[in-house]
């Protein structure tokens, strides 16, 4: 009888197994104690597939030379990828699924989906020149969500090191955006090869860029202020391309800018003193 219940007993232990081996488990710490959770969040990970798939309507869109919808779209990414981690904070439905989930979409979203909107836009003109110029940023990008994986928890959270991705997609997105309805003249692709290799580059550089992580939403501000938020929306209605395209080139060459001018400022070191010759 014993050993039934035994041959039982690991019949069921293998069950649980391969039911395991088909799903996620993760282990959290609940009031001290380790506790393996089943499944994954629904909510956060909903909003990070959609942010997924507007990147991957972007990169449709483009193939089909619909280069406004392929532009919006990944401007659209951007706000999903920017809710879809407030959401699990405030939900308290953070997971390590979710934080990987998130960095894979980013990745098609803000690294892929660019690089292919502006070649099929403007690079694939160049040739095998405009796919490399296409490659610095899409490995740019790569190697940017990669060092932020691995510096999160170790980095001041004022700051960010290197141009963040979805800001760096912003530009590319901006550009495309703002002169689509140009003709590809000579003037425009070289423009194009400069904001897209810059923004691959400056996504791997050092440069310290504000996170804006320290602002408080939360407290009080002057009446004046919600009169400030009004004028920027009916400025963006205008005209979105052009002064979505403005504002986050400003954004990327402000840590050029300030890097630059840290550098001016600081002291020279003294010249050592030469020795008398009379001595």
């Amino acid at each position: 009888m014993s050993e039934k219940n035994e041959s039982e007993n690991s019949v069921a232990s293998a069950d649980e197994a391969l039911q395991e081996n088909g799903e996620v488990v993760e282990e959290e710490v609940v009031e001290g104690a380790r506790v393996r959770r089943k499944g994954i969040y629904l909510l956060p990970n909903l909003l990070t597939t959609a942010s997924l798939f507007s990147g991957f309507f972007a990169m449709v869109s483009a193939a089909n030379g619909m280069f406004e919808k392929a532009a919006i779209a990944i401007f659209v990414s951007m706000i999903l990828d920017g809710l879809d981690g407030r959401v699990a904070r405030m939900t308290n439905t953070q997971s390590k699924f979710g934080e990987e989930y998130d960095s894979l979409a980013d990745m098609v979203a803000f690294g892929v989906a660019p690089g292919l909107v502006a070649f099929f836009w403007s690079l694939n003109g160049f040739g095998k020149f405009g796919w490399a110029i296409t490659f610095i940023y899409v490995a740019g990008a790569a190697l940017r969500l990669a060092r932020f994986n691995t510096q999160i928890g170790s980095v001041d959270k004022k700051y960010f090191v290197g141009l963040p991705s979805p800001s760096a997609a912003a530009v590319v997105a901006g550009l495309v955006w703002c002169f689509q309805g140009f003709e590809p003249q000579l003037w425009l692709k070289m423009l194009t090869v400069l904001v897209v290799a810059g923004a691959g580059i400056l996504m791997v550089s050092n440069i310290f860029y504000r996170s804006f992580k320290d602002l408080d939403l939360r407290g009080r501000v002057p009446f004046a202020a919600i009169l400030v938020v009004v004028l920027v929306f009916v400025v963006v209605t205008l005209d979105p391309g052009t002064v979505l395209f403005a504002g986050f080139l400003i954004y990327g060459l402000s840590g050029p800018t300030q890097a630059l001018f840290r550098k001016m400022r600081k002291p020279k070191p003294a010249a050592a003193e030469l020795p008398d010759s009379d001595q």
